[in-house]
C-alpha cells in the first residue's frame, strides 16, 4: 500500500506540473492540499509525501531544479533535495541550512522547541543533489547562497507568506548559514549558528595555537604522549591497520602508511573536537590491540578511506577553495616523521584538479559581522578544536542584536540545551525578541 501511494503521489506530481505548463494556473489557491500548494512551485521536479515525524503534521520529500551556476545558465542545472515539515502555516519556520547531505528528516533542536515548521536543505553537491559531472569550480559560497534563497523564497511564497523566519545550521552548516545571511540578509529574520569555524587560511594557523593551549598543560601533555605511544608502536599499529583494511575492504589514495600517520596526527583534533573523556587514553604499558581501538575510536576511518574520502569530496573542495581547514605540526614528532613540514589537505583535491585558496570570501563574512550584520546568534564549545577559528565579535555587536555564547569546556557537539537552564533561558529570550519584531 505504502508503494502504491509513492506511486500515485509523484503520477499526480508528473501530471500536476505538465498542466501548469500548458494552463494559467487558478488564482483561488485556499481549497488546494499542502502537497497540491507545494507541487504548483516553480522549479519543483518531484514531490513525495513521506510519513509524518517529530512533531510535524505533514513531511515532504522535495527536489528543485537548480541553476549549477547561477551566474551562467548555460552550464545547466542539477537537482536539490528539501525535507519540509510541515506544522502551521502561521507558526515559524526554521530552516536547517546544511553543509553537507541532510542526516536526518526530524526536528533539529530549534524546530523542536518552538513547535514549528522546519526545512531542510541539502547542500549542492552532496548525496545526490548534484549533477551527472561536477564542475567544481562551481561549488562556491555564492552559488550555495543562491541555492538556498531561491527554495526559501518558492517556500515562503507558497506556504507561509507571514511566518517568521529562523535560518540555522551546525559546523560547516553554521559556515553555509553565515554565507546566506551575508548575500542575503533580508531573506530571513534571524540566525543561530552552531560550532562553525571562521577561517583565514587553507590551514588556518590559530588551530595550532590553539591545540597548544586548550585545557590544562597536564591533559595536552597525555594527548602528545598517546600520539607518541602511537609512533613507537606504529610497526604493531600498521599490521592491525593492514588487516582492518583487508577485513572491511578499505584503501587510501596515499597508502596506508600515510594513512597511519595522518590518523596519529588527527588524533589532537579529533580528542578535542568531540569531547573524549581524559581518563579513555590508554596507558603507556597497554598493548598495540588496546593503543589502535582507542585510535580509532576517536578519530575513525572517515576522514581519510578512499570511499569516504570520495563522498566527503564536496567538503574538501570548498575547505581547500574558500572555506579553509587547518593542517598537522609535525615538529613535535620529526624523530618520528623526519621531516617538520606542515602536513597538508591538497591530496584531498578532486582528481588532476587543483585551485589557489581564496581567503576573500571569509574575510567578507567577518567585516559583515563586523558592521552590519543584525540577529544573528552563535553557539560554541570552549574545548572543541574548531573553536580555535570561532567567529570573532565586534565589542559593539550586541548592539546590532549579534551575540555569541561559548560552553565552559563544550566540545563539538554543544547545543542550547547543553547550557544551564539559566544560560538557555537567556538564549531564548533572545530569539523570543527576534520572533515579536
Amino acid at each position: 500500500m505504502k508503494l502504491f501511494r509513492s506511486f500515485s503521489l509523484s503520477l499526480f506530481v508528473v501530471l500536476f506540473i505538465s498542466c501548469k505548463t500548458t494552463q494559467t494556473p487558478v488564482a483561488t489557491t485556499g481549497n488546494l492540499s499542502t502537497f497540491e500548494k507545494l507541487a504548483s512551485m516553480e522549479h519543483v521536479v518531484s514531490i513525495e509525501k513521506r510519513e509524518p515525524v517529530s512533531h510535524f503534521d505533514e513531511n515532504y520529500e522535495i527536489w528543485f531544479e537548480q541553476p549549477i551556476d547561477h551566474n551562467n545558465l548555460s552550464k545547466g542545472t542539477f537537482k536539490q533535495r528539501v525535507f519540509l515539515g510541515f506544522e502551521n502555516p502561521s507558526k515559524l519556520v526554521i530552516v536547517e541550512l546544511q553543509g553537507y547531505g541532510i542526516g536526518s528528516e526530524k526536528a533539529g533542536e530549534l524546530a523542536s522547541h518552538y513547535q514549528a515548521n522546519q526545512l531542510n536543505i541539502e547542500h549542492r553537491y552532496f548525496n545526490k543533489s548534484r549533477p551527472e559531472t561536477i564542475d567544481w569550480n562551481t561549488l562556491t559560497i555564492e552559488n550555495a547562497a543562491k541555492d538556498q534563497k531561491r527554495i526559501i523564497d518558492a517556500i515562503r511564497k507558497t506556504l507561509y507568506p507571514d511566518a517568521k523566519f529562523i535560518s540555522t545550521g551546525i559546523s560547516k552548516g553554521c559556515q553555509t548559514t553565515m554565507a546566506h545571511r551575508r548575500y542575503f540578509p533580508d531573506n530571513v529574520d534571524a540566525c543561530v549558528c552552531y560550532v562553525g569555524p571562521l577561517n583565514f587560511e587553507r590551514e588556518d594557523p590559530r588551530v595550532y595555537e590553539f591545540l597548544n593551549t586548550v585545557s590544562t598543560q597536564e591533559n595536552r601533555e597525555k594527548v602528545r604522549e598517546f600520539q607518541e605511544l602511537c609512533f613507537e608502536n606504529r610497526a604493531a599499529l600498521l599490521e592491525i591497520m593492514k588487516q582492518e583494511a583487508k577485513e572491511k575492504e578499505m584503501s587510501w589514495e596515499f597508502g596506508v602508511e600515510n594513512a597511519l600517520d595522518y590518523t596519529i596526527l588527527e588524533y589532537a583534533f579529533a580528542f578535542w573536537q568531540w569531547g573524549t573523556p581524559i581518563e579513555s587514553i590508554p596507558n603507556k604499558n597497554a598493548f598495540p590491540e588496546a593503543i589502535y581501538k582507542h585510535l580509532i575510536d576517536v578519530v575513525g576511518y572517515g576522514f581519510f578511506e578512499e570511499k569516504s574520502v570520495e563522498a566527503l569530496q564536496p567538503y574538501f573542495w570548498a575547505a581547500l577553495t574558500q572555506q579553509g581547514i587547518y593542517g598537522y605540526e609535525t615538529a613535535p614528532f620529526k624523530q618520528y616523521l623526519n621531516t617538520e613540514d606542515i602536513y597538508k589537505f591538497d591530496w584531498a583535491f578532486p582528481d588532476e584538479i587543483t585551485k589557489d585558496f581564496d581567503p576573500i570570501p571569509m574575510k567578507d563574512i567577518q567585516t559583515f559581522l563586523d558592521n552590519s550584520a543584525e540577529d544573528m546568534l552563535f553557539i560554541y564549545g570552549e574545548y572543541d578544536a574548531w573553536s580555535a577559528t570561532a567567529v570573532e565579535l565586534d565589542k559593539d555587536a550586541a548592539k546590532r542584536e549579534v551575540y555569541k555564547f561559548v560552553l565552559p569546556q563544550g566540545s563539538h557537539t554543544t547545543r542550547i540545551k547543553s547550557f544551564s537552564p539559566e544560560k538557555q533561558k537567556e538564549i531564548y529570550n533572545i530569539i523570543d525578541g527576534w520572533l515579536k519584531e
